[in-house]
């Protein structure tokens, strides 16, 4: 039995290599916990998604849904690979523009925009607003009044669309919290309203179904409905969007059990869609928008951690514990999202035992992998966790006052520190001595 279904690369010692380095010396040199990213699969996957439009020479923008890593680095990968971005807060957008990021290839989605962060965009000079909600059309019409200033937006649609996945990440439902529902007539409220205000460039309309679909056929609906939906705009209000924008949520492999399309299968999909069903609409051919973010760094990631303590128990699977844990993924915690592991030191070594990773913070759910087959490890071993490059430390903590770890970047046999790891004294650079005390 095997470690992992996942293709590995390893170096003549038999360590895992990352973007052309041991990781082992990634782990000496930059400590663990640590994240790494293989840069070289960020910008293939990249590619792999624009490619499609390009070669149907149609109208598109392939937009990083930030939220899955939000560091200055991705950004700057993302601008010099000629992706757009997807923003969800003021935090988000500081780093993007930090970062260098053009501001207007910048889309700013959430479900409750405060009128600060509508400011910051607008004087940001953010390229595009998707809105979500009748207040944040009240929020906008007046900023824009006060500013007479122009906005483009689009409208994020509910399409009554259940994608087959997480039901904390389904978004595409009647009962969700994000966007107009469509039967109610919420939709068509809200187009008529950012229609009447001149502030309002009005270019398109959004759905996103949900995340981690491996069947292309919900691509294909949402693109229909998102059809179906501006052919009725067009009779009703005599408006025709030019941008249709299917959000993202493309899945990808972390266990042997997942079986993802490929990027190219998704978009020729879409296009395919969207071409036939406006043909048959009599519509003109919009751009069309997707919104990639797991599947553009997730596969790059691995997720490094040091063998600690171990405890066995007879009858059940043993455990053994690593340096990191729910801090730095709490997916498994949240979700029960799996992930495979090895030996960094032999990736490719036969399982002897299944295992419980398990994470250091002291909560009895931080188990990392409930099953992990692995060789015989010891204390000191270092293990990788693959596939962990979305959503891992996008959402780290610092939960029992845990530093959150380093971030490297490798490529071409290079690495590059792009976040540092955490110091105790940045945990409490900004408590403050009670007084009172």
């Amino acid at each position: 039995m095997q470690q992992t279904s996942q293709p590995l690369e390893v170096n003549d010692a038999g360590h895992l290599m990352i973007g052309g380095v041991d990781s082992l010396e990634l782990a000496d040199q930059y400590q663990t916990p640590l994240v790494a990213y293989d840069v070289t699969k960020i910008r293939d996957q990249i590619h792999r998604f624009q490619q499609v439009f390009e070669a149907a020479g149609i109208d598109y923008a392939v937009s990083f849904a930030s939220k899955a890593l939000a560091i200055k680095a991705i950004y700057q990968v993302m601008k010099a690979e000629g992706a757009h971005a997807d923003v969800v807060s003021g935090g988000e957008l500081y780093t993007a523009k930090s970062a260098g990021f053009p501001m207007a290839k910048v889309s700013y989605h959430g479900n409750n925009k405060s009128k600060r962060e509508l400011s910051e965009a607008l004087d940001a000079g953010v390229g595009m607003i998707v809105i979500d909600n009748f207040h944040e059309i009240d929020l906008l019409k007046e900023l824009l009044a006060k500013r007479n200033q122009k906005q483009a937006v689009m409208l994020r649609l509910t399409p009554g669309i259940t994608a087959h996945t997480n039901e904390y990440i389904q978004t595409g439902q009647v009962d969700s919290k994000f966007g107009f529902d469509l039967a109610s007539g919420q939709a068509d409220r809200a187009l008529q309203l950012v229609l009447a205000d001149d502030h309002f460039d009005v270019r398109g309309i959004h759905a996103h179904i949900g995340s981690q679909i491996f069947d292309v056929q919900g691509f294909a609906g949402v693109a229909k409905k998102l059809v179906a939906v501006a052919k009725h705009f067009q009779t009703e209000f005599a408006y025709v969007p030019a941008i249709i924008n299917v959000g993202g949520g493309f899945g990808i492999r972390y266990v042997s059990a997942d079986h993802p399309q490929a990027p190219e299968a998704f978009v020729k999909t879409i296009v395919d869609e969207i071409k036939t069903a406006t043909e048959e609409a009599d519509l003109p051919m919009p751009a069309i928008w997707i919104e990639p973010g797991r599947s553009l760094v997730g596969p790059a990631g691995y997720n490094l951690y040091t063998v600690g303590s171990r405890k066995d128990i007879p009858g059940f699977k043993p455990f053994v514990s690593v340096d990191g844990g729910m801090g730095d993924n709490i997916r498994p915690a949240l979700y029960q999202a799996e992930y495979e592991t090895v030996l960094a030191r032999d990736p490719k070594a036969k399982a002897v035992e299944t295992v419980r990773i398990a994470g250091k913070y002291c909560e009895s759910g931080d188990i990392l992998s409930q099953g992990q087959p692995l060789p015989a490890t010891q204390p000191g071993d270092v293990l990788a966790m693959l596939a962990t490059g979305a959503y891992g430390y996008s959402m780290a903590s610092n939960y029992n006052r845990n530093p959150r770890p380093a971030v490297v970047f490798v490529e071409n046999g290079k690495s590059y520190l792009v976040v540092k790891r955490e110091s105790y004294a940045e945990l409490v650079q900004n408590d403050q001595d009670y007084p009172n005390a």
